[in-house]
């Protein structure tokens, strides 16, 4: 795998997958470097200078107001990381620190930051030799940043606070000595330097972005195998249809459907089923597919947007202008914007659920189904005596009305902090975090849809299937053989959804 080069201006999501999953090494080019050391210089001019730079020569937050001695400003740097170590709950996922170490490497690279080169060139370190610090997953408001996790992030590159290392937890110091990396002792500036930044929400944000881009193609590839083996009709997917109202993710997915379809002997058309005494449209849960799935689309083209500009953008706090010879303090480390994208995206990725589990209860309702079984129970089974799929549809049913309460957004909370001085914040961690949870979820219920939809099929012959939907199918079945009598359901369900996860289903359809 190719190194990440790390120059302030370039990382994608794609590279921070690679970093954070794959374990891509980081590199900082020689421009940077070299910017690095032009801001820091700049900044201690201004400290020799003795100028008002806040969190240089002053307090934090509501004690901005004080004056510090130049005797102390080392000390302040350090108290900052020490404090607001804060973080409560669960160690946050191992791909979340990395992406964030990777992001906050970033932000310093973009050399506005009056960091020293080797404190930042120690993160990358930390970051190549599998030095992950164990970060509390609550505790940030998002309005410094994320104060808490980057400083429980710091706290280890200081050799203090504690890290997993080769599979095991150990203190900071130990893990930094047995790496071969030297402890950093903070200097002016730099403790505000490391620990100011949306990097935490940013990391989760383009995680997630990466894995709901991912499963939206999913539920796409399984809302058309529940359309095959409910014998539905192709009308609502003619590409004049969609051509009538160009949301462009709309019409994507429509198209995305109609080669799934391709070929397909089990799908009809309205004037056919008419004539044969049926409904010539199916539920909306079938038919506005497109029109659900392609506003998810769009929605997400626009986290995208947002994401690739927050992963490549200065949020500390002050900046140094070294360029123009001026340290200005600023709000760029306030999340509203990252708080806003994941709102966004935890709240379309609910709808993806919420369609896909009303599509389950189709399959699996003898009234509603087209001839398929009550609760897809193969003809051999003794009703009543077997269940069939019919708490697999409970399970999708609860993780689709706890996504509803997941969505809530969280954007629109805040609550005051810092004595009053930081009375406005975004949350958005929080957002990011239910974001995640959310998608999730969402992974289990199209996990459950797949189950359910290549049940259904066996019923109706997959050989009746189309190009796309006779590959998926197939691969449902490499992995989970049918349900000719109850069995756990459990590992079942969790084997699809890891398939969802890899690149392999959507690479074989």
């Amino acid at each position: 795998m190719k190194n990440v080069h790390v120059d302030g201006e370039t990382l994608t999501i794609e590279n921070v997958v690679a970093v954070a999953r794959h374990n891509a090494k980081v590199e900082i080019p020689k421009k940077v470097r070299d910017k690095v050391k032009k801001c820091r210089s700049f900044l201690e001019r201004l400290v020799k200078e003795k100028r008002v730079v806040y969190g240089v020569t002053t307090g934090f937050g509501a004690l901005g107001n004080i004056t510090i001695p130049l005797r102390d400003m080392r000390e302040l740097q350090s108290n900052l990381i020490r404090s607001h170590s804060a973080g409560v709950g669960k160690p946050t996922d191992r791909d979340i620190i990395r992406a964030m170490m990777l992001l906050r490497v970033n932000t310093l690279a973009k050399g506005y930051s009056g960091i020293r080169v080797e404190t930042l060139e120690t993160l990358v370190h930390m970051l190549n030799k599998g030095v992950h610090p164990i970060v509390p997953e609550k505790g940030s408001v998002g309005a410094s940043g994320d104060l808490a996790p980057l400083s429980h992030m710091t706290l280890v590159l200081m050799g203090e606070g504690q890290a997993e290392y080769k599979g095991k937890s150990m203190s900071g110091k130990e893990v930094l000595r047995k790496a071969g990396i030297q402890p950093v002792k903070l200097d002016v500036k730099e403790g505000v330097a490391l620990n100011n930044g949306t990097q935490f929400m940013t990391a989760i944000a383009a995680l997630a972005f990466h894995d709901a881009e991912r499963l939206v193609k999913a539920a796409e590839v399984a809302a058309a195998l529940s359309l095959e083996a409910f014998k539905g009709i192709a009308d609502a997917f003619d590409e004049k249809i969609h051509r009538a109202r160009p949301h462009n993710g709309q019409i994507t997915s429509a198209h995305n459907i109609r080669l799934l379809i391709s070929g397909s002997k089990l799908i009809t058309s309205g004037e056919k089923a008419a004539k044969r005494g049926m409904y010539p449209q199916d539920p909306y849960s079938l038919r506005c597919t497109p029109q659900v799935l392609g506003a998810v689309r769009d929605s997400i083209g626009y986290v995208r947007k947002v994401i690739d500009t927050e992963i490549n953008a200065a949020t500390d706090n002050p900046l140094v202008f070294a360029e123009d010879k001026v340290c200005l303090s600023g709000g760029n480390f306030h999340g509203q914007p990252v708080a806003l994208a994941m709102d966004i995206l935890g709240t379309a990725l609910t709808t993806v659920g919420n369609i896909a589990e009303r599509r389950i209860a189709i399959l699996i309702d003898e009234n509603l189904s087209r001839g398929l079984p009550a609760f897809l129970i193969y003809g051999k089974a003794k009703k009543g005596v077997q269940s069939g799929f019919m708490t697999a549809q409970c399970t999708a049913a609860a993780l689709a009305s706890e996504n509803k309460v997941l969505a809530h957004p969280a954007s629109v909370d805040s609550i005051p902090t810092s004595a009053n001085f930081e009375d406005f914040v975004s949350m958005g961690a929080t957002a990011a975090r239910k974001t995640m949870e959310i998608l999730c979820n969402v992974e289990y219920i199209v996990a459950i849809e797949l189950l359910c939809a290549a049940q259904a099929v066996d019923f109706r012959g997959p050989k009746k299937l189309g190009k796309g939907t006779k590959s998926a199918y197939s691969q449902v079945r490499k992995r989970v053989p049918p349900l000719k009598k109850d069995r756990p359901m459990y590992k079942d369900i969790e084997t699809l959804k890891d398939l969802i996860r890899s690149e392999d289903f959507l690479k074989a359809i």
